[in-house]
C-alpha cells in the first residue's frame, strides 16, 4: 500500500473529535449555478452558430449587443415571443432581425412587412434561446415600447398604380396573379379603396380562397387567391393588426391604420376559424368628412324639415333606428356636424369610434375594462355636456340614464335596433322604461334603410306601363296611400321610374353609392296619450304618425325612385 499509507490512518481517532464536513454557502451555490449557466449559454451559442454555418445563415450573439428602443418597437413583444423573433438593429435604410428559426416563412413575411413599413432593406440572423430571452427582458425595462404603432403607409404612388391598373374585378384578378404576397396586400386594399368598398372578406373554401368586396351594402366576388398566397396574406394581416399568429382556432379582433395623404383609413380586423381555414373580414373606415351631411345622405323634404327642427331643441332624445348596416351611425355623425358649434360641449360614447371629428370629445367603449355604455354615460354626464351621443341603447340601465339626461337639459342622440320608427316605442317599454318618463323625453325617431343609388350614366327610363305587372301594382299601391300633400305634388305628372343597366362607371352593377330611405315621427300629443294610456303597439303608433302626415320608408323610397335616385326594385328589396 506504498504511497497511500495505512487505511486505518483515514479513520477518525476515538480520542480526537471529528471535524465537521465543509458546507457550501449560498454564495458558493450561486456562483456554481452562474458558472454552469454560463457554460450552458456558451454551448447554446456554439450549437446555434454551427447550425447557422451549415445552413448558410448569418449568426449573431445578442448577449451584449446594444439594442435601441426604436428597434424593439418594430415587433410587439407578444409577436416576438410567438415567433421567437426580435429586431435588434434599425436605421433609416437597414433592418436586422434575429430569429430562432430564420427559415420560418412567417419570420420572412414579417421582415417584408417591416421593410415595407420603413422603406428599408433587411436581413435575418440566427440567434440562440439565450439571446432571445435577453432581448425579451428589455421590453419590460423600456415602458415606451408599450406604445407600439399599428400604422402602415401605402404610398400615393402605390395607390396610383392600383388605380391605373385596377378598374373592375377582372383587372383586379389579373393584377393579383402578377404580385408577390406583400404586393397582394397593397393591391387588395388599394382596389377596395378605389371601388369604395366598405368591407373586404377573405374566405377559405374547399377549392379556392375567395376575396369579396361589399359595395353599397351588397357582397360581390372580386377575385380568388392560391392557397399558399392566402396563408402568407393571413399572417401579414395578423402581424399588421397585432393578432396572435399561432392562434387559428379562436376568433380574434384587431386593427391597424392606413396613412394616406388625403386622410387615414382605420381598418378593423376580425378573424374566425372555419372548416377550410380562417375567415378574415377587414372593415374600412375612411376618416374623411365627405358625405357626412343630411343632404348627401338623401334625407330631404318633409323628413329633413322635421329633423332639422327637432335637433334645434335644447334638450330631449333623438333616436335613429334600423337594423345593422342601415346607416344609423352615419346619420348621427351628420347631425353632430350640424350641432358642432363654438360654445357647445359635445361628448360621444361609441363602440367603436368610426369617424374622428374635431371639436368634440369622443370616448370609446372598452368591454375588457368594464367601460360599458351605462358606466360611460354616467361619467359623460359629469363632464358638463350640452349634447351627448351614445352609440347604442342596449339595456334598461343605459336607457334610464339616457331618459334622465334628456329630461335634465341635455340633447341626447342615440340608436336602437328596430324595424321601423314606430317600433322604437314598444322596444323602450319592453326594456322597462316607464311610459310617463319616455314621452316627455323623446323628441323624434328616425327609421331608415340604405338603398343603392341607380347609376346616373346608364339608368334607363321607363313608364309604369313598361314595367312588369307585379312591380307596377306594388308601386301603384304605395302611391295610392300617399298623404294628400305629397299626392298633390305628383298630380298631372307622368309616372316614370328607372331601371339599372350597368356600365364601366358602376362596375357593370347598375348602382353606385347609397341613399337614405327614412321616416321621421315626432312625439305629438296623440301618440303621447296612446303610450300613457297603454296603447303602444307598433301598429297603433304607426297609424297615429301616419294620420299626422308622416311618410313611411317605402313611400319615401318610391318618391326617390320617381326622381331617378334609385329603383323601385331596390326600394322593395331593402324595406319589404
Amino acid at each position: 500500500m506504498s504511497g497511500f499509507g495505512n487505511i486505518n490512518d483515514l479513520r477518525p481517532s476515538s480520542q480526537t473529535p471529528s471535524a465537521p464536513l465543509p458546507v457550501a454557502s449560498a454564495d458558493m451555490e450561486e456562483k456554481f449555478t452562474s458558472k454552469m449557466g454560463e457554460i450552458k449559454r456558451k454551448e447554446l451559442e456554439l450549437e446555434t452558430r454551427r447550425q447557422a454555418d451549415e445552413s448558410g445563415t448569418p449568426y449573431i450573439n445578442l448577449e451584449r449587443f446594444p439594442i435601441s428602443q426604436e428597434a424593439l418597437k418594430q415587433i410587439p413583444v407578444e409577436t416576438a415571443k410567438e415567433l421567437g423573433t426580435v429586431c435588434f438593429f434599425v436605421t433609416p435604410d437597414e433592418i436586422r432581425l434575429g430569429a430562432l428559426n430564420p427559415k420560418d416563412g412567417l419570420v420572412e413575411q414579417m421582415l417584408r412587412e417591416i421593410e415595407d413599413r420603413n422603406h428599408a432593406s433587411g436581413a435575418i440572423y440566427a440567434i440562440s434561446e439565450a439571446s432571445l430571452e435577453r432581448v425579451i427582458e428589455l421590453y419590460a425595462s423600456l415602458p415606451v415600447v408599450k406604445a407600439i404603432s399599428k400604422d402602415i403607409n401605402i404610398t400615393e404612388e402605390e395607390i396610383a398604380a392600383v388605380e391605373t391598373n385596377v378598374n373592375d374585378f377582372a383587372s383586379l384578378q389579373a393584377a393579383l396573379k402578377k404580385r408577390t404576397t406583400t404586393d397582394v396586400m397593397t393591391v387588395v386594399l388599394g382596389a377596395a379603396l378605389k371601388l369604395d368598398s366598405s368591407d373586404v372578406h377573405i374566405e377559405a373554401e374547399a377549392e379556392r380562397v375567395a376575396v369579396r368586396f361589399r359595395l353599397d351594402g351588397v357582397l360581390h366576388d372580386a377575385a380568388t387567391l392560391p392557397k399558399d398566397v392566402y396563408k402568407h396574406l393571413v399572417s401579414r394581416i395578423k402581424l399588421l393588426s397585432a393578432l396572435k399568429i399561432n392562434i387559428t382556432d379562436k376568433p380574434q379582433d384587431g386593427r391597424f391604420t392606413i396613412k394616406l395623404k388625403q386622410y387615414d383609413v382605420d381598418v378593423r380586423v376580425s378573424t374566425i376559424p372555419t372548416v377550410y381555414g380562417e375567415s378574415i373580414v377587414l372593415r374600412l373606415l375612411r376618416q374623411t368628412q365627405e358625405g357626412l351631411t343630411l343632404d348627401d345622405l338623401g334625407i330631404r323634404g318633409q323628413a329633413l324639415a322635421v329633423l332639422k327642427r327637432e335637433i334645434e331643441r335644447p334638450n330631449g332624445m333623438i333616436i335613429v333606428t334600423g337594423p345593422t348596416g342601415s346607416g344609423k351611425s352615419t346619420t348621427l355623425y351628420a347631425i353632430i356636424k350640424i350641432l358642432n358649434k363654438p360654445g357647445v360641449k359635445i361628448v360621444t360614447l361609441e363602440d367603436p369610434v368610426e369617424y374622428r371629428i374635431g371639436g368634440i370629445s369622443q370616448s370609446q367603449i372598452e368591454h375588457s375594462k368594464e367601460y360599458t355604455f351605462a358606466k360611460g354615460l354616467r361619467s359623460i354626464l359629469r363632464q358638463d355636456p350640452d349634447i351627448v351621443m351614445v352609440g347604442e341603447i342596449r339595456d334598461l340601465e343605459t336607457a334610464d340614464i339616457a331618459v334622465q339626461a334628456a329630461l335634465t337639459g341635455h340633447l341626447l342622440l342615440s340608436t336602437i335596433h328596430t324595424n321601423n320608427a314606430a317600433g322604437s316605442i314598444p322596444r323602450f317599454l319592453s326594456m322597462g322604461v316607464k311610459p310617463f318618463l319616455l314621452t316627455p323625453a323623446l323628441n323624434c325617431v328616425v327609421g331608415q334603410r340604405l338603398a343603392r343609388r341607380v347609376c346616373p350614366r346608364c339608368r334607363q327610363e321607363k313608364t309604369l306601363a313598361e314595367v312588369g305587372q307585379p312591380l307596377r301594382e306594388r308601386v301603384e299601391a304605395v302611391l295610392s296611400g300617399l298623404p294628400a300633400a305629397e299626392a298633390e305634388k305628383l298630380a298631372g305628372k307622368p309616372t316614370v321610374v328607372y331601371a339599372a343597366a350597368g356600365c364601366p362607371e358602376c362596375n357593370n352593377l347598375g348602382y353606385k353609392g347609397r341613399i337614405s330611405i327614412c321616416e321621421v315621427f315626432t312625439m305629438i300629443r296623440e301618440i303621447e296619450a296612446a303610450i300613457t294610456g297603454g296603447q303602444y303597439s307598433e301598429y297603433e303608433i304607426a297609424n297615429l304618425a301616419r294620420e299626422a302626415g308622416m311618410l313611411t320608408m317605402v313611400e319615401d323610397g318610391i318618391l326617390k325612385a320617381l326622381d331617378g335616385l334609385t329603383t323601385p326594385e331596390e326600394v322593395f328589396r331593402v324595406i319589404e
